[in-house]
């Protein structure tokens, strides 16, 4: 049996979440997988058929393949490619280059959903920090899974992190989403926003957050494959995101191979020093 609350949104048994977290595990460890295998000269089909068989080598089965048509299990996006990137072995990647990897599997009838943008080689250092800048503003809209706390403090979190350190564009069409039994469920997960808006989380809750960053402008265009999304002024973007469950202990990071205990424990030891 699967609850909802007052507003739509899943919410997942002590069990449930188990088994979510088995789900996560499976595209942590593909993820995992896949950042160890990435280097120049590999195309993105490369990558594809590396996540598939990681994956249905664990029993689960990818979750984007077929997912309203989409062809692969992982999408690839290379350097001013923001999501969805159709992975094929038109190019090869070069040193230099960013890929940001989307992985998603159901095991048991539970889906996990990650990515991470990866660096090809040796990179220009503005995209070591526009990496960086989204994967903590990723970690620092997850800490705001707290019970009680609203949805659109995530949002906010992501936001405020991101304009404290720079010029940088956040797409404002593309945002996180809850999972659960599907992979795309309420409630949509805005990367920016005023805070106190929205429902109130409580524990059993699942979300995925995933944030995008671009180096340049905010806007985007769709390509003629009806799924990759770029940038409008070609500058290159990032990605990064998990699937988190709220529970009464904090959040807990499903798809992350510990948990997200060592950053979430970092960043309640940088807040208990600034409130001391």
């Amino acid at each position: 049996m699967f609850k909802k609350n007052k507003h739509g949104i899943q919410v997942k048994t002590p069990e449930q979440l188990d088994k979510m977290r088995a789900a996560g595990l499976v595209v942590g460890r593909t993820l995992q997988l896949l950042r160890e295998s990435v280097r120049p000269g590999m195309t993105p089909l490369d990558l594809d058929a590396i996540a598939e068989k990681a994956i249905r080598d664990e029993g689960a089965i990818p979750s984007f393949k077929g997912y309203q048509g989409y062809p692969a299990t992982i999408c690839a996006s290379v350097n001013d490619e923001v999501v969805h990137g159709i992975p094929t072995d038109r190019r090869a990647l070069r040193e230099g280059d960013i890929i940001s990897i989307d992985c998603g599997a159901i095991l048991d009838g539970w889906h996990g959903d990650s990515a991470v943008t990866i660096p090809v080689g040796e990179v220009d250092p503005r995209l070591t920090e526009l990496m960086r800048v989204t994967e903590e503003a990723m970690w620092r809209g997850i800490a705001a899974l707290t019970v009680g706390r609203h949805l659109s403090d995530v949002g906010h979190e992501v936001e405020r992190y991101v304009r404290s350190q720079g010029r940088y564009g956040i797409p404002q069409e593309y945002g996180g989403h809850g999972i659960g039994t599907e992979m795309h469920m309420d409630p949509w997960v805005a990367n920016h926003g005023r805070p106190g808006r929205g429902p109130r989380f409580e524990s059993g809750m699942c979300l995925a957050i995933e944030p995008m960053v671009n180096l340049g402008t905010d806007r985007t265009r769709v390509l003629s494959d009806d799924w990759t999304v770029v940038t409008i002024d070609g500058k290159p973007s990032a990605h990064f995101e998990h699937s988190v469950a709220v529970t009464d202990n904090g959040p807990w990071v499903l798809t992350a191979l510990d948990g997200g205990e060592a950053r979430l424990g970092e960043l309640r030891g940088e807040k208990a020093a600034t409130d001391g």
